[in-house]
């Protein structure tokens, strides 16, 4: 297997010696859609990189889980099939990556900087982490917060003890069914790609998981209510094979590192702003917006926490579990 894994890798680099100026395009792979924001930066930051390497560097994205699924181009950007990607995280390989969208560990932008931003202690966990898989984390890109989508208002929905009685969508972590089972909903656990089919059919009425610029773009004509509770922060880490990044010549790394700071470093300028547009986005459509009060947030997130947590431990055992949560700056 370690063989295979070594010829994979060693193809994908062979077409980009870093003094060559012809070198094949490299693979940039995201979940997005063509005319998304994470798309547009992207292309910005591939821009830069080119223009700054002179053509060495060649970065082509791929939208729309083109390459394939996220758990799979991870996979495949650790054997070397595929050059870089910034998108969601896999658990497969690593359960300790659940506590990536582990529920409220931050409660504002401020906390998730803390937290998410390179440099960080949670940060250099992780990053850690995927260098065991053979994957160079060189920067973060701040999504959103977490929030729940759903058919119809629910009653009592700034309250995180009441029953609705709602089966929702959850991706298949145990983590996120304590959370919507914990909030009063019915946790159904189901790929994101199925939940469009499972709302029409009545399988569902809700989702949890994404956030307002996800569920404005996938499903404003299905959806009518949007509860702002900040369920879990979504950050997607800029991915590069470990081999290849290191194959480079030391000018092109401080290039391709320099770039990713300031991929970085503007996106968290406009992160906030970016979410509270895309909520009036969805209040445009003709959905209920509610909004949370501070005491309120505090509220859902004193029981995120306590029925989500616990289920953290339970996938990565006590250790694990100390380690992660001593990396967390939760004020």
């Amino acid at each position: 297997m370690k063989k295979i894994m070594s010829v994979l890798a060693l193809c994908g680099l062979v077409a980009f010696s870093a003094g060559s100026a012809a070198a094949a395009p490299w693979k940039l792979a995201h979940i997005r859609p063509a005319d998304s924001v994470i798309e547009r930066d992207l292309q910005a930051f591939a821009k830069e990189v080119r223009e700054a390497t002179n053509g060495r560097i060649d970065i082509r994205t791929y939208g729309a889980s083109q390459l394939g699924d996220y758990t799979v181009v991870q996979e495949k950007i650790s054997l070397g099939s595929v050059e870089m990607s910034c998108e969601s995280v896999s658990t497969q390989v690593d359960k300790r990556f659940l506590s990536y969208i582990l529920p409220y560990v931050a409660q504002d932008y401020a906390t998730a900087k803390k937290n998410f931003g390179t440099g960080t202690p949670y940060a250099n966990y992780c990053a850690q982490l995927f260098d065991k898989q053979g994957i160079k984390v060189l920067a973060n890109w701040p999504v959103y917060f977490g929030g729940i989508g759903l058919a119809k208002v629910p009653n009592a929905p700034t309250d995180p003890d009441a029953v609705h009685n709602i089966k929702v969508r959850v991706p298949a972590m145990k983590t996120q069914e304590a959370l919507a089972d914990g909030f009063g909903y019915q946790a159904t656990p189901l790929p994101f790609s199925e939940f469009f089919t499972a709302a029409q059919t009545g399988m569902v009425a809700g989702i949890f998981g994404g956030g307002a610029e996800n569920y404005y773009a996938s499903f404003r004509d299905l959806l009518n209510c949007y509860i702002s509770a900040n369920t879990h922060f979504e950050n997607w880490p800029l991915l590069i094979n470990k081999e290849l990044f290191e194959s480079l010549s030391p000018e092109d790394q401080k290039i391709l590192l320099d770039k990713s700071a300031e991929f970085e470093a503007r996106r968290w300028k406009i992160a906030e702003q970016d979410q509270a547009n895309y909520e009036k986005k969805l209040e445009e459509a003709g959905w209920t917006i509610i909004r949370l009060t501070p005491e309120q947030q505090k509220a859902f997130a004193e029981k995120g926490r306590k029925t989500s947590w616990p289920e953290l431990k339970k996938a990565i055992g006590d250790k694990a579990y100390e380690e992660v949560i001593s990396t967390f700056v939760l004020e």
